[in-house]
């Protein structure tokens, strides 16, 4: 049994906690409009796909070695928690402008692709908290993909969600400097 409702929690305190892809779809936005963080966007959710995909093939290969490697996956799914509060409490307002690409619409989804499909975190987080939402502790590769849909889903409901709410102060602030200077 799985369960959804807990893991779509997690994932969602996850990922409201401000970290690189946010910052770097609010700045795009802000520089560059709107078409060039949609396609960001895409690249995002297919690199968080694939990075989840390749941490579900991996999660189950280990889960299955035994339940001593499942219990150390638990203690490790506990520290990565901490640590990821840590991180967003420290870094918290930190922004980083060199990280921000200048680049045709491709080569935003493409950067967005090859970032999240190589992150680290992103990998470390699905292998270690995903089998705290499965009975028993080892899920299936089914069960994995399953989460893995759920975590992208919401990844990008709330990428989409901060590209909209970055257009539109983009809008409103070309507005008053239009009145201002008008």
């Amino acid at each position: 049994m799985i369960d959804l409702g807990g893991f779509a929690l997690a994932v969602l305190l996850v990922e409201l906690t401000p970290g690189p892809n946010m910052g770097w779809l609010v700045t795009l936005t802000l520089a560059e409009g709107r078409r060039a963080s949609l396609g960001a966007i895409a690249g995002v959710a297919l690199g968080l796909a694939a990075n989840a995909a390749i941490s579900v093939f991996a999660a189950s290969l280990i889960l299955a070695q035994g339940p001593a490697l499942a219990r150390g996956m638990s203690v490790l799914a506990a520290a990565m928690m901490a640590w990821l509060a840590w991180e967003a409490w420290r870094d918290a307002g930190e922004s980083s402008p060199t990280a921000t690409p200048r680049r045709a619409d491709q080569r935003h989804a493409l950067a967005g692709f090859a970032i999240n499909l190589i992150n680290p975190k992103s990998a470390l987080f699905f292998i270690t908290v995903m089998p705290q939402f499965i009975a028993g502790g080892q899920p299936s590769f089914t069960q994995g993909l399953t989460l893995a849909a759920i975590s992208v889903s919401i990844a990008t409901a709330i990428h989409l969600t901060l590209v909209l709410a970055a257009e539109h102060a983009r809008r409103v602030g070309a507005w008053f400097l239009a009145k201002a200077f008008a």
